[in-house]
């Protein structure tokens, strides 16, 4: 990837859920290789704009766009939204790199789910992922490349997680489908799986106790647990041009926990 100052030939990346952890380092890490980013937040305004700043003091072009994904009726919308900023900034029809990040967590024992729990994180984990990619991949330039966030998590047990963890690996055999759709446009599709990543998901649990922290050293091969940083470079690496015969893959980026 290079930078372009002409935003008619820039690279553009719409990352999902950029106003924080894992989505705002990719936003950083992708302006730095001179990537435009356009930022999509729920609830948080003023991070979003905060990240948008940051991209843009990297030499870069950044808009925040609003985004719901679990509700599917608002994507036609958010499609609308996108070709418009797409046009009025860069003068495009297209954009290059969509990263799927954007979710939420519920911790839960499978006695314990509710409908109510396996719907609302099924609507935002999957079936938002799955109806959202599905609007927004006419938008995506032949030649292109989806990031799809998974987790650690599918690969082995971790208590209170089990919907999460599911909707995860639903997501997974998602890539592998859409990276064969996808191969006459030349699109790579390819999962990202973090291990546990010190960011404020989890109300920042990894973050914020030292406890969890030492556990999570303890079984990771580099004896330290993961940073938005370790990922974003992932995904960055990913997404540059000597990388693109990878596609159909699972990426795991988690120090080599529970090897």
């Amino acid at each position: 990837m290079s930078s372009s100052n002409d935003p008619a030939t820039a690279r553009i990346a719409l990352i999902t859920g950029a106003s924080r952890g894992i989505g705002r380092a990719t936003a950083l890490a992708l302006a730095e290789d001179g990537t435009d980013v356009i930022v999509t937040y729920l609830s948080s305004p003023d991070a979003a704009q905060s990240v948008v700043s940051e991209v843009e003091g990297r030499g870069a072009r950044a808009v925040g766009v609003r985004l719901d994904v679990g509700d599917i009726a608002s994507h036609d919308e958010f499609a609308k939204t996108v070709r418009a900023e797409l046009n009025d900034r860069w003068g495009r029809t297209s954009f290059d790199y969509l990263i799927n990040n954007g979710g939420s967590q519920r911790p839960g024992s499978f006695a314990e789910a509710t409908e109510k729990d396996f719907d609302e994180l099924v609507d935002v984990m999957f079936k938002g992922v799955f109806f959202l990619t599905q609007k927004l991949v006419p938008l995506i330039s032949d030649g292109g490349s989806i990031v799809n966030i998974s987790s650690a998590m599918t690969r082995f047990y971790v208590p209170q997680r089990v919907i999460y963890s599911a909707t995860k690996a639903a997501v997974e055999t998602l890539t592998r489908h859409l990276a064969q759709e996808l191969g006459l446009r030349n699109i790579t599709v390819n999962t990202i799986a973090p291990g546990a990543t010190a960011t404020d998901f989890s109300g920042g649990l990894l973050r914020d106790s030292g406890q969890v922290q030492a556990t999570v050293s303890s079984l990771t091969a580099l004896s330290r647990y993961g940073l938005a940083e370790d990922v974003s470079g992932a995904i960055a690496a990913l997404l540059e041009d000597r990388n693109h015969w990878v596609n159909g893959q699972r990426i795991e980026v988690s120090g080599g926990v529970h090897l």
